[in-house]
């Protein structure tokens, strides 16, 4: 019995890194009218408000909105229900053929949980376009090391804003139809010009932070060596020095060594430092040494209406100039 046991684990592992290894990672079909989201909540409680926002401006966009059945559970604690509650949305929504897209309703946090209890092969079997930003930052990094492309995107809420017609929600709208975004911002202070090209990876980054070196980081030194990758970051009510800290730990793990380029989306909710005019000019100083085009204040983060939706694993081209910052796409890109 143990050494079947030992053989199942050994099985286990071998298939684990057999979804590591530096194949391409693919878009999941793209949806058309009438087709089926899933809204589930995988982290944080949510008022039902909010899930109606998100589920209205879905039905006005032509789509087929379904709740998960634990989608508005709210526990004592904060959280969507217990961890076997979110667990069975989140496997409903990916197993179910119906079922095209997954829209996240908020992050707040436990995401990480799911992680815990769903293996990397479940996300590699049913391929979707799993939506949202935040917490969800963790299932976009288990996507993309499952070899699937993912959308960071606004959640239920903000879909609302403008009605679901605001320059960010038909960016989703028409990325989920397949047209591919294409962005262009002003020129930045602090930016560092060049032109990079790899695949988007990023998101909040004390969520990716906290899966360093395990099985669902997009950021591991054996991924790093088999892609070229653009970094993007932000983050929410985060202090100086744990944005520092969690440069620092991007450092000593070698990542900020090895990427093509970086990203700095938004910082927001954070008290001033003495000695800093803001965060860019904090995480400017602390990268001022790394020889890769850098572009700042870029439109995603924690701001609904500057949140524009990135496909995290697809193939970019990050260009910085004194004139500003163009971010292409290419879906069908040559990916390492």
């Amino acid at each position: 019995m143990m050494n079947k046991r030992i053989s199942l684990m050994a099985a286990a592992a071998m298939c684990a890194a057999s979804l590591l290894a530096g194949s391409a990672i693919k878009a999941p079909a793209f949806l058309k009218p009438g087709d089926k989201i899933a809204i589930i909540t995988p982290a944080s409680a949510i008022d039902t408000a909010q899930v109606d926002t998100g589920y209205n401006v879905l039905k006005r966009w032509g789509f087929n909105p379904v709740k998960g059945k634990y989608a508005l559970e709210r526990l004592s604690t904060g959280f969507a229900g217990t961890i076997e509650q979110r667990k069975a949305d989140l496997l409903w929504a990916l197993r179910d053929p119906s079922v095209k897209a997954i829209l996240c309703s908020r992050g707040g946090y436990g995401s990480v949980h799911l992680l815990c209890e769903i293996p990397l092969e479940e996300f590699a079997k049913h391929p979707k376009w799993i939506i949202g930003y935040s917490d969800i930052t963790a299932l976009h990094s288990a996507q993309v090391r499952a070899g699937n492309m993912s959308i960071h995107a606004n959640m239920a809420g903000p879909l609302g804003y403008g009605g679901g017609n605001d320059t960010t929600c038909r960016a989703l709208h028409n990325l989920l139809l397949g047209k591919m975004p294409s962005y262009r911002i002003p020129a930045h202070k602090y930016n560092h010009a060049g032109t990079a090209r790899g695949i988007l990876v990023g998101g909040n980054m004390s969520v990716y932070g906290g899966l360093a070196e395990s099985d669902y980081d997009f950021l591991t030194r054996d991924f790093l060596k088999s892609h070229d990758v653009v970094l993007f970051i932000e983050d929410v009510g985060e202090r100086y020095d744990s944005v520092d800290r969690m440069l620092h730990l991007l450092k000593i793990r070698g990542v900020l060594s090895r990427i093509k380029g970086l990203i700095v989306g938004k910082f927001t909710e954070y008290n001033a430092v003495k000695g800093y005019d803001d965060m860019y000019d904090m995480i400017h100083r602390y990268i001022a040494d790394l020889d890769i085009p850098v572009c700042y204040d870029f439109p995603a983060g924690h701001i609904g209406h500057q949140n524009f939706p990135m496909i995290e694993g697809c193939p970019v081209t990050l260009n910085v100039a004194a004139d500003g910052v163009t971010l292409n796409f290419d879906i069908n890109g040559k990916q390492k």
